[in-house]
Parts: C-alpha cells; structure tokens; sequence
C-alpha cells in the first residue's frame, strides 16, 4: 500500500528507487518483490522517502543552516566536531510538517495490525540515498535503533535517523568519497523487529571477503541482536560453505567452522529508554557451541547464492534468527565494495623474508603488510593524538573511527571478526588489519615498533620490530597455454583460496601432514587412546581442542576433512592429489600427545615412515582415521576430485596391504571415481614400476627423496650440497625410467618438486622425456609454466 509520496510500504520499492528511499531501503523492497516466492524471508515493514526527509528539512528551514555551518567547517572557523553537534541538534529538534507525521504513524499502525499486534516492536535504520552502491558501502555510517515501540518513540528514532547523516564521521566519508551533502537525502526504514534476542543474527558475503575467491559463502555469527557482530564488539562464530555443492542432495559443503567466543549478546531491555537494548555475558556453554546449526548454515549460504544471483554481484547481507519460530530472515542485503572491484588481470603477493618474535595474533583483513609505530586509542574522543602512519590499537571501532582508520598504517582490535566494522572499513581503505586478537590492547604499548602481517593466511600476526619484506605482482593476462599439466602443491588450508585466480590445473600436492600439524595438532593414538594418555599437560590440552566430542577420534576425522576442503575446494573441479600422512617418527612424537607412541630412531628419514605405518597395527588405527576424513571430504563434503597417494612405498607388498585397509574404510580405487597414486621417491619405485602401476594410477615423483637415495647424498648435509643435485644424469634416468614403464601400463606420472622453478632447463628436460604434469609452488607456477611452454615449443 503507498500511504503517500512520502511514506513506502517496502513492498511497493525495488532496487530502482535509491534515489527515492536509499541502497538499504530499495533492496529491501527488491528481495519482498522478486525473491520472496523463491524462499528469501524479510521482515516487513516501510520507508520514509528522501522527499519526507527534504520537506522535514525544509520545514523547520534547515536546508540553509546545514549548509552555512558546511561552509564555516570548511573555512575552518568551526570544528567538524562543532558543525556536526550544531546540525544535529536541530535536526533533532525539528517539528514534523502537517501530513507527514500522520503518515508515519498510520503505517506504523498498519503494520501493528498485519502482525496482530497493538504496537509492534521495530527497528528503525538508516538508509542514505548514496549508500550501498556498488563502489562505496558507507558501512554502519548512519544510526540504527532496536526494538522501537510506539508511535511517539518511532517519531523520535526518526529524527535521530535524520540526524546521523551529519555524525563527524558521516561528513568525513562523503568528503572522502567525493559526494555533495547537499545531493545526499536520508530514508528511514522501519521493519518488524525479529526476535533475535532469543535466537542469533549476524553477517554473511556471499564471496570471501579477504581473497575474493567467489565460490563460497562466508558466515559469521553471534547470540542475541546482530549489532554486536556488525560493530565488532564480539569475535563471532565464522563458517564458511561452498557454493556449487549446495544444490546436491545429501552433502554437507560446509569447509570451514571456527568457533567464535561470543563474549556478550545483545538483548531487549523493556522499559528502558532510548534503544531499549542492552549487552550481557554470555553464559559458558553459549559460548562452547555454535550458534547455526550446519542446516542452518546451509540454509543461509542458499539464501545468499539466491540473492546473489539476482543482483548479479557479490553482496554483503545482514541475517536474523527468531529464536520463538527458529525462521531465518535476511534483514539487510548490499553490494560487496572491495573484492568484486578489484582488478582481475593482476593481483600482489605479499611475505615476510624475516621477522622479530611474535607478539600477538589475530583473524588477518586483507592480504598485505604494514609496519610503523603504536598508538593505543581508547576512544574517538582521543583522535587528536594519533600519529598519521601508525598502527592504530584499540578494543573495537565504530564508524566514528573512520577518520583516524584512514590515516593509520594498520589497525588491531581485541574484539571482532570479518565482518566487523573495523574488517570491512579497513578492506574498503585497503588497510591491513588484524581483528578478535583479545589482548592486543594489553600486549602492545605506545611508540612500540611492530609489522601487521595479513599476508600468511586466515591468521594475522603481529610481530616485534620492523620486518623485512618482499611483494611479487603476478600478470594473469598472458599466461601461455599448454600440454603438459602445471599443478600447485599446497599445504597451508589457510592460504590456499590467496591462489584461486591462478589458471592452474589442479593441486599436485597437497601435504596431509601440515594439516595434521597445524590444524588438527594431536596425534591420532592419542586420541583413540586418550584414557591411557601419561602427559598430564598433553591431555588438558587435547580435552579443549575436542571438546563437544563425545568420541574424540571424531575431532580428528572432522578437523582434519575441513581443513583439507580449503584446499580441495580451490583446485575443484581439476583434481587435488592428496598425499597421506608422511611424516617421520620425530615429526609425529612432536604431536600433542605423540612422544608416548613414536619409537626413537636414529635416521628417521628412511625409517618407519609412509606405506610402512599404514599397515602397522602401532599406527593402523590412526590411518583408518586418515582415510575416514577423505572419506568425509569426498562423500559428505562432496570433493570428488580428490585422489590419495601413498607416500615411500618400498614395495607391491607393502602397496596391496595398504590398499586393502582403505578398501575397508570405504576408499576403494575405481569406486566413485577414486583414483590412487605412490610416490615416486625410491629406486624400487623406478626398478617395479610394472608392478606397482598395476596398483596404481600414476605415479608422482618426489624429486628431493629420489635425488638423495639414488646419489646416497643426505639432503640436508652442509658437506654435501654440491652432491646433491636432481639434475644428475643418474637421477634423470631414473625420471626418464619411470615416465617411459609408467606410460607403457597406462599409468600417469607427474612431478613435484622445486627443481623446475629453480632450473629451466629442467622443466624442459621434464617435457622431453613426457612428464603428464608438473606441481610447483604457487610463487613459481607463472615461472614455471613460461618453461613448459619453451621446452613444448622446442
């Protein structure tokens, strides 16, 4: 129903009417029209136009004021402060003009009575007729007020809506953005509020917000109103999904789940004035469990695919949980402003060459580096002592920050994930920042010299001193096609999706045991024989890594299936060869629990290590666990790419025994696809190669371990570098050896190694003797793809 020229029911709006009602306002009513059939809930509710806000203006002679005190801020007579605190004011004290203050309150009413009720309770958002477009977010730039009740005390909100388009920090981000005030007109949207209080809300993207890899959907999510996670005051729950799963039936494309603290949750607060809210605690087990349940979270990835596919462009939604029906709503639904800007064609790699010790660590915004000074803030109100270029510390931001986050060469936050303010102002500045670090505020003090490094993954570190630093730029534009196959190896779940824009064919390698090392972090046995465990301090901290687990072998199949999706889910739908577990006995007594398990032995490197373990009753059981989570990640998660390998398998004995306990834990070469590959890292390996290609479906040359035992040079020998060498005739016969029989049985043969980065003539060599594919670190492929494709030519 219109109620008038000034007054919208959100039904009646689409995205065509910014200039009418606002970004906020206008994809609102986009999402009631044309998505509502397709299972997109929104509250409902109505907007006031920018025409009711220019007449509010114009009737209390406003328009004048606003823009002599604009000009005397400009003149730098008056303070910003001063010219925004004089604005408001008025505004605030303005009277309604005849006619519009019955239109609010007859749509109110209306609302009241489509819901049942006598006064429905609202929230009351801004909506700026310059926001949310697709280059400029004015993220949280205008005031929002929760759980309004009555026509008295939505008038009042309003106003203040009015009034919090000239808040210090709203003048400064028009200026900064090049928009004229005077062009900019205010919406206000009222919608029934959900009732979140008893349930949860928070964010999503429907990209990853600091990669831009666009295949998955980002989650995050706190107990009680969304504010808390849009300001960053609590470190959220964060989960991502993997968008083209989400359509098959029976998978569970959820790659990653990091539980947030959740530190407070916003509740209603009845009886009290102004927004009628309030922060509490949360309890100990709110903050031990997720907030979304994986259906949920599948639910809300759904929504956000749905969405996005209407706007045509990655977007920035806003989620709410009645906890009285468990009904999930999007509330808010924008543009993303960053990462869907940014140039295809090119893009940086930052690192860290060399670094002091780290001092704190935190959730990374962003994928550069920044080093400076600090400079503790405790609020706005001390803005005048930050020093331009420093590393702004603080607790959380708020839009009022944003005039000193744009002058800072980095920012911190104890509190907060990434979709904060401080995350999403900090990727809009192209500021690097490290948020939810807890204690930052404690550790780091004033004048201390630090670098902010975002660039090593999901996490950011800040370490002492001023660091050493490399940036390499990667040209996507002229990439050289060719035969022979270039893969990525990767090990790190946490870097993985910085290489997504990369046109590799796949990862060649992907390391099981960093995962294991850096993610799951316990030794298998441990936890199938945690009751036995003699490290008193090893089984306090096995409890908390595994706790909600009834059965703690279930935390290692869990954890160890999403962090490997991370990777699986860059290389989709090219295939990602998985090498199983290889490490030496040393590496897995330095597990968490691990040293009561592990033998000692004197040369580790060609001890009890690979094939040689799986079958092992000492370490079967922890194997049948490994072969659980790519189990979990090829039939639950839905990776099919994935093939396994099987590391330093001596012999077609040790091949078939290996074999049949995978066969056992439903991993079965030929079913579903499955393919099985060995390492090519042993003479014996190149000697049978007929035999073990009846085994398997290709090979995979590990041209470190090859080099070593066919030299008999001890890689790692300071007395013996110029021994070691994979360009030896010896071990280029071996390579040529195994290419020719593998072929000859049909079986593939790839490389993984750095070899072809640091030679060229030996990728070339490679191509000569028919290599199917080459694995190289991400840093090396443009490199080494520019050889393959000279040797191809030759």
């Amino acid at each position: 129903m219109l109620t008038s020229d000034e007054v919208v029911f959100l039904e009646n709006l689409g995205r065509r009417d910014v200039a009418i009602v606002g970004g906020k306002n206008a994809s609102l009513g986009e999402m009631v029209q044309h998505l509502s059939n397709l299972g997109i809930s929104v509250p409902p509710g109505f907007a006031t136009t920018a025409n009711a806000f220019r007449r509010f203006l114009k009737g209390n002679g406003l328009d004048q004021l606003i823009s002599e005190t604009l000009r005397d801020h400009e003149a730098e007579r008056i303070s910003l402060k001063e010219a925004g605190q004089k604005i408001r004011a008025a505004i605030v004290a303005g009277d309604w003009p005849d006619g519009l203050e019955d239109a609010i309150r007859r749509a109110y009413r209306s609302l009241s009575e489509r819901a049942g009720q006598s006064e429905i309770a609202v929230a009351v958002r801004s909506s700026a007729t310059a926001e949310d477009l697709p280059n400029a977010s004015f993220a949280g730039q205008q005031e929002t007020f929760l759980n309004v009740v009555g026509e008295d005390a939505l008038l009042s909100a309003c106003r203040k809506c009015y009034a919090s388009l000239y808040t210090d920090r709203a003048i400064t981000y028009r200026k900064l953005m090049g928009f004229d005030d005077q062009l900019v007109a205010l919406s206000v949207g009222v919608q029934k509020m959900v009732r979140s209080d008893l349930g949860g809300s928070g964010v999503m993207f429907s990209i990853d917000t600091e990669t831009g890899f666009d295949k998955v959907v980002l989650i995050n999510a706190a107990w009680g109103l969304g504010e808390n996670v849009v300001q960053g005051a609590v470190t959220p729950d964060e989960i991502q999904v993997y968008k083209p799963f989400l359509e098959r039936d029976g998978l569970v494309p959820i790659i990653e789940k990091q539980l947030g603290s959740k530190e407070l949750k916003m509740l209603y607060a009845h009886g009290e004035h102004g927004r009628k809210v309030r922060n509490v605690p949360t309890s100990k087990a709110e903050r031990a469990r997720f907030v979304l349940s994986d259906a949920e979270a599948l639910e809300l990835a759904r929504q956000a695919v749905t969405i996005e596919g209407h706007y045509g462009v990655p977007m920035d939604m806003e989620w709410a949980k009645d906890g009285e029906t468990g009904k999930l709503f999007i509330v808010q639904a924008r543009p993303e402003t960053v990462e869907s800007q940014r140039k295809i064609g090119v893009f940086e790699s930052y690192s860290v060459k060399k670094h002091g010790a780290e001092l704190v660590r935190g959730l990374a915004v962003g994928e550069k580096i920044a080093s400076g000074q600090v400079c503790l803030v405790g609020s706005p109100e001390e803005m005048n002592r930050f020093v331009d270029g420093a590393v702004l510390v603080t607790e959380s931001t708020d839009p009022d920050w944003v005039p000193i986050m744009k002058r800072a060469a980095a920012i911190v936050t104890d509190h907060g994930g990434r979709t904060s303010h401080a995350a999403i102002v900090s990727r809009e500045l192209g500021v690097p920042a490290l948020v939810g670090c807890a204690n930052a505020t404690e550790l780091l003090h004033d004048q201390q010299e630090v670098t902010v490094s975002c660039a090593e993954g999901d996490v950011g570190h800040v370490y002492e001193g001023i660091s050493e630093l490399q940036v390499q730029e990667f040209d996507l534009k002229d990439v050289p096609e060719t035969r022979t196959k270039v893969m990525l190896n990767m090990a790190n779940p946490a870097t993985a999706a910085r290489w997504w824009r990369l046109p590799a064919d796949g990862v060649g390698l992907a390391r099981m045991e960093f995962v294991v090392a850096n993610t799951v972090r316990v030794h298998p046995e441990a936890l199938l024989h945690f009751d036995d465990l003699r490290d008193e301090s090893a089984r306090a901290e096995i409890d908390a890594l595994t706790k909600g687990y009834e059965n703690k072998a279930d935390y290692f199949v869990d954890t160890l299936s999403l962090g490997l999706a991370r990777i699986a889910a860059v290389a989709y739908p090219n295939p990602m060869i998985l090498r199983m577990s290889d490490f030496k006995t040393n590496e897995y007594a330095d597990l968490l629990g691990g040293a009561q398990f592990e033998p000692h032995e004197d040369n580790p490197m060609i001890g009890w290590r690979g094939a040689s373990r799986y079958y092992d009753p000492a370490y079967r059981d922890g194997f049948r666990l490994e072969c659980r989570a790519v189990r979990r990640l090829r039939d639950t998660i839905g990776f099919d790419n994935v093939m396994v390998m099987i590391p330093f398998c001596r012999t077609p004995g040790e091949a078939d025994r290996v074999l049949e306990i995978m066969r056992e834990e439903g991993l079965e070469r030929g079913v579903k696809g499955l393919q099985v590959y060995v390492m090519c890292e042993i003479p014996s390996n190149v000697i049978r190669a007929e035999e073990f290609a009846s085994r398997f479906d290709g090979f995979s040359i590990g041209s470190n371990d090859l080099t070593q035992l066919t030299l008999g040079v001890d890689r790692d020998s300071d007395r013996l570098p110029h021994l070691f060498d994979e360009r030896d005739p010896a071990v280029e016969w071996m390579i040529r050896t195994v290419i020719r029989k593998a072929h000859d049985a049909g079986a593939k043969v790839g490389l993984c190694g750095q070899a072809p980065s640091n030679y060229p003539a030996f990728a070339r060599v490679l191509v000569d003797a028919g290599i199917d594919s080459i694995s190289v670190v991400p840093d090396s492929f443009l490199q080494v793809k520019k050889h393959v494709a000279q040797g191809e030519a030759e």
